[in-house]
């Protein structure tokens, strides 16, 4: 166990102890004591769970809110396209792929844009069957992928066509903009929370 882990279930345990002693002082049936440290006990180990992957939770609700609202933070202001920093330190936009709705990551350490596998069939993008697939790394791991091309990809105003990306059903529900749609644009810079693209 990881140190945070013993802190965890200490508290948890002493926790346990103090529920058991008060309900035990209390002098009432076995059978309802028994239903209130159950309860006790739930109610503990959705906190520890929730504290322990706090980091993760706020991510998926920061997607899941994105996508239902659309309130991606993200604005155009002439040509330029800005988006504001999501609270788990990334930037997500909304895109249209061949006129599909699609959520990507804006990852400046990406060389390709990919997509998952699943999106990119529903976005009518014709993927590659090549025996010879491209070998990624990624943080999960090496990854098989195969390479597509998006006939058209539009961000705010800026419009790529022929664009070449990678598909794997690996990638779960990532879709990830890359240099190869970034390096073509005028420019693109982060300031303080918002990252700022600009058409050529």
């Amino acid at each position: 166990m990881t140190e945070d882990q013993n802190i965890n279930l200490v508290f948890a345990i002493g926790a346990l102890v103090l529920v058991a002693s008060a309900l035990f002082s209390r002098r009432i049936g076995f059978g309802e004591i028994v239903r209130t440290a159950l309860a006790w006990v739930a109610i503990f180990a959705i906190f520890i769970v929730g504290f322990s992957y706090q980091h993760e939770i706020l991510a998926v609700w920061n997607r899941v809110s994105g996508e239902v609202t659309g309130a991606n933070e993200q604005r155009v202001v002439g040509d330029t396209l800005r988006i504001r920093q999501s609270a788990d330190g990334h930037f997500w936009v909304n895109a249209t792929v061949n006129e599909m709705p699609v959520r990507f990551l804006i990852d400046s350490g990406a060389t390709t844009t990919a997509m998952t596998l699943r999106i990119a069939r529903d976005a009518g993008i014709e993927i590659g069957q090549s025996p010879f697939p491209v070998i990624l790394t990624t943080a999960n791991g090496s990854v098989e992928a195969q390479r597509a091309t998006i006939q058209t990809l539009k961000v705010g105003t800026m419009i790529a066509a022929d664009l070449p990306v990678v598909v794997a059903e690996e990638f779960g529900d990532s879709n990830v903009i890359g240099m190869n749609f970034l390096s073509q644009l005028k420019s693109w810079r982060v300031e303080g929370r918002e990252m700022i693209l600009e058409p050529q």
